[in-house]
């Protein structure tokens, strides 16, 4: 049987990567850029750096900064209506993985306007044309959305993320600056860098793993571990940087493989309460974890002995808590103390949050099965 393995074609790091921006644009051919970032990177001066790129090259732009945290239906459709208009050729996202996820999901619509119905991109999509060339230069070390074939987008009206999943909206192009990911401010940096260790673990334990995730996501479990606290605490360079090539690593496996129920139960609290998807999944990490590791407790103890731990000494109680504390130590090392009930999620909620879980595209993933009262379950730890 074969296996399908989906990479972006060329990527730049470095502190001050984002100067490759405007010869890649000319060489290609591009003649006017439709920017699509947020109104806080813009505010904070962020989406300046590039656009100063981009006027020294004198390269037309239009800018598109109208897009919410947890992104909505909304916001992708009012941006396919401003790119039609700008005339633009090619889009450059600069933000996280809310900027990057609408610019995906108007590139999707540019090329393919059967489907401007947002809803009906939920899940795997089957598009037919590759999607409106995207330049994404992240500036949170998390997502990894510039090298996924994924985005995630807000159903606000039903109260749920759509995970939509084609190879066709994955960028051309990823320009990861960490000149970019220093301003992030100390919360954003732990949120997002939770996420990226998230997206690293679901993937290195999902159904669908195989020898090339394992790589990555191995690689990307003992990078966040090495340098999320220095990026955070710190505001070091060199963690600063290895901290956006580990997300990124991290992205090239669980694009390909997938994820579990952490990423199901998070993206419920996001669209329901608008927690920001990291500290979601930071919360919830540590209790999924916990109940998946009666299943794969010898993939903990693989990602035990790579991070220094005698762990073929363990029992298997000893590999899951052993594991299970290092999360929760690494999360109270960068400043992510919170419970569930913090943002807002009650204990009368939890069956909605359980149902609507069980029907999240992560779901059939996880190395555990699950049911409805398990979510419920699993939601009432995560509030302890």
């Amino acid at each position: 049987m074969s296996m399908k393995f989906v990479l972006n074609e060329t990527s730049y790091f470095g502190k001050g990567a984002r100067e490759e921006l405007a010869g890649e644009i000319q060489k290609r051919g591009f003649k006017k850029v439709f920017l699509v970032s947020d109104k806080s990177l813009v505010e904070a001066g962020v989406a300046a750096k590039v656009e100063e790129v981009l006027n020294k090259a004198n390269i037309p732009y239009d800018l598109y900064d109208e897009i919410k945290p947890n992104p909505t239906i909304k916001n992708v459709t009012d941006g396919v209506e401003a790119c039609k208009n700008s005339g633009a050729d090619l889009i450059v996202a600069v933000g996280g993985g809310s900027s990057i996820d609408t610019a995906k999901g108007i590139s999707i619509v540019m090329t393919n306007p059967d489907r401007a119905d947002i809803k009906s991109l939920n899940g795997a999509s089957n598009t037919v044309n590759r999607g409106m060339p995207i330049i994404a230069l992240p500036t949170t070390a998390g997502t990894a959305a510039e090298v996924t074939i994924n985005y995630v987008i807000t159903d606000e009206e039903a109260e749920i993320k759509m995970v939509c999943v084609d190879p066709n909206d994955i960028p051309i192009l990823a320009i990861i600056d960490s000149e970019l990911m220093a301003t992030m401010p100390k919360s954003l940096a732990a949120a997002t860098g939770m996420d990226a260790l998230t997206h690293a673990v679901e993937g290195y334990i999902t159904l669908a793993h195989n020898e090339m995730s394992d790589m990555f996501h191995m690689k990307a479990i003992k990078m966040i571990f090495k340098y999320l606290s220095a990026a955070v605490n710190d505001k070091d360079d060199k963690a600063i940087e290895m901290m956006g090539m580990a997300q990124y690593i991290a992205g090239m496996g669980f694009s390909n493989v997938g994820l579990g129920i952490v990423h199901s139960m998070a993206h419920q609290l996001g669209a329901v309460y608008d927690t920001p998807h990291g500290i979601a999944n930071a919360m919830l990490l540590p209790t999924v974890m916990e109940f998946n590791g009666e299943v794969c407790y010898e993939r903990f103890r693989d990602i035990l002995k790579e991070l220094g731990y005698p762990a073929d000494k363990y029992t298997k109680e000893e590999v899951i808590k052993t594991f299970v504390n290092k999360i929760k130590d690494l999360s109270e090392e960068v400043g992510i103390t919170t419970k569930i009930t913090d943002y807002g999620a009650k204990e009368e909620d939890f069956e909605m949050l359980a149902e609507k879980a069980m029907n999240d595209p992560c779901k059939p993933g996880n190395p555990r099965d699950v049911d409805k009262e398990t979510f419920v379950e699993l939601f009432r730890k995560a509030a302890k």
